[in-house]
């Protein structure tokens, strides 16, 4: 089974999935400032952190049904599910498989589009240099995913993103990069999730076309959307905005759209 941790015992099981080359861990800086409404369950993903590699290819869909393992061993029937990036991409999976298994899916930095020919093809090219040249490749990516105009007072989170993403076993690493270039289109769940839909996009994320995503968004009363003037990680670039925005919109109600 995957590697999870719980904290807290509020009545509402909040599922925290980390994104690619990162692991359980990077919420420390946000937890602190969810609610107490909320019990947390932090997993790893397969090949990350404390998880073991479990194929050649880790599709989002396999990942997602591993989670809902440890649902199922936790007896958890009803959740919040919140995933950052390839989070994102294992929560639409496991929203397809298990869709009354969600009060709430929160994609934070992430995307329900495929990725198109030019983003499948730099991932291909990447292969091999995860596989021979790991250290390489997590320094020469992690960086540009922060905000560019904030590079000065983010170096510490920059470096425990490196330190994080450097921990990661590079075979996993790859077997998840194979499963993110067969994602497909997951728009039609945003259009008949019957659940709660909460985006939250960063203004520069140079891994998500966040305009775009916008842009398309289904209008339908149940999916709320936020732009914050950050890069793509906002769990340590913000925080303390994205805790609140979790704990207003999950368990209250605000305006449709609103930009921070």
């Amino acid at each position: 089974m995957l590697n999870f941790e719980r904290k807290g015992n509020g009545k509402e099981t909040l599922v925290l999935l980390h994104g690619f080359m990162e692991n359980l861990s990077i919420w420390s800086d946000m937890e602190h400032h969810l609610s107490k409404d909320f019990s947390l369950l932090k997993i790893d993903l397969p090949g990350h952190g404390q998880s073991e590699i479990l194929a050649e290819v880790h599709t989002m869909e396999l990942m997602a049904e591993e989670v809902k393992k440890v649902l199922d061993d936790q007896n958890l029937e009803k959740i919040h599910l919140l995933g950052h990036s390839m989070g994102g991409y294992t929560s639409l999976a496991f929203a397809e498989k298990y869709p009354d298994s969600l009060k709430s899916l929160t994609l934070f930095f992430s995307t329900y589009f495929p990725d198109d020919e030019e983003k499948k093809q730099q991932r291909i090219k990447s292969y091999r240099i995860i596989k021979d040249a790991f250290a390489h490749y997590v320094r020469a990516g992690i960086p540009n995913l922060f905000n560019p105009d904030e590079r000065d007072i983010l170096e510490g989170k920059i470096e425990t993103a490196l330190e994080t993403a450097l921990s990661t076993n590079n075979l996993g690493a790859l077997a998840c990069v194979k499963g993110m270039v067969e994602r497909t289109d997951k728009k039609h769940i945003l259009e008949n999730l019957e659940a709660k839909i909460l985006i939250l996009a960063g203004k520069h994320d140079n891994a998500v076309k966040t305009d775009m995503m916008i842009k398309h968004l289904p209008d339908r009363t149940n999916i709320k959307s936020y732009i914050l003037d950050c890069g793509h990680n906002g769990h340590w670039e913000k925080p303390v905005i994205c805790a609140e925005i979790i704990n207003t919109e999950l368990l209250h109600n605000l305006p449709k759209k609103l930009v921070l």
